[in-house]
């Protein structure tokens, strides 16, 4: 299992692989031959960038059978997805804020995360297997008032895609059993969310399959899985929100409205 992760220090950007609490500076391609520099950092002498730059998020719908069932809505032949703005982006420790433009409610979605480390274009669930580098913690937010505001017309996009509003982090971890993890998420000191992947409809690799017969993704392309129960509203005017999934680490940000 290796530890990838983007970060700022001297006003520069880098990457590198984590190992307790020292970074070891890489350079080249994070995804296809990168190369430890020697050089070495301490994780509190950086601060964090999101761990890739996507060129697309893909943040998936209904994608667990207990919300699902929950929700008392059909489980989903294929996958159902949107496009989340690479705007979006935020890193982890990050103050995310609500516009000033909106006014609605603002609600947390505690994910998992597959970041995809090879070109992908109508692969088989084992090439998919193969194609996924790793995997992170994504918290997809969303203003949820907006999202059914014109009855004719469903603005996932616009809901999810607002600046800031996509935090994922704090890196990216190899050789991860997503069957085996839990997604925890804490508002404000308590446990909103704890949920199994296992209950995935869509797993990963069959996921990253179905979706590459679709579009081509490519390296460092964010796949968002999908939430399941627990998801609800920031409400204070400040707040603090921790996804956690053991195994990969937390993300932690805040929102201010």
């Amino acid at each position: 299992m290796t530890t990838w992760l983007r970060f700022a220090a001297d006003g520069k950007t880098g990457f590198g692989t984590l190992e307790g609490d020292t970074i070891a500076v890489h350079e080249g391609c994070m995804f296809a031959g990168a190369t430890a520099t020697g050089a070495t950092l301490k994780l509190a002498d950086v601060a964090l960038e999101a761990p890739c730059a996507p060129s697309k998020i893909v943040a998936l719908w209904n994608n667990f059978h207990e919300l699902a069932a929950k929700l008392k809505v059909a489980e989903p032949a294929e996958p159902l997805y949107l496009l989340k703005a690479t705007t979006s982006v935020s890193a982890p420790g990050s103050v995310v804020r609500r516009p000033a433009s909106y006014e609605g409610k603002t609600v947390y979605e505690g994910e998992l995360g597959i970041v995809i480390g090879k070109t992908l274009t109508n692969v088989s669930e084992a090439e998919a297997a193969a194609g996924i580098f790793g995997y992170t913690v994504v918290n997809d937010i969303t203003a949820a008032d907006i999202l059914n505001r014109d009855p004719t017309f469903p603005q996932w996009a616009r809901a999810k895609g607002i600046d800031g509003y996509g935090p994922f982090g704090p890196w990216i971890v190899t050789d991860f059993d997503p069957a085996a993890a839990r997604v925890r998420t804490i508002l404000n000191g308590q446990e909103r969310q704890n949920y199994p992947l296992a209950d995935m409809i869509f797993p990963p690799a069959q996921l990253v399959s179905l979706l590459s017969k679709d579009m081509t993704l490519n390296p460092g392309d964010l796949i968002a899985c999908g939430t399941s129960v627990g998801v609800g509203t920031m409400k204070e005017p400040t707040n603090a929100i921790e996804i956690e999934i053991a195994g990969i680490g937390t993300l932690v940000n805040t929102f201010v409205q």
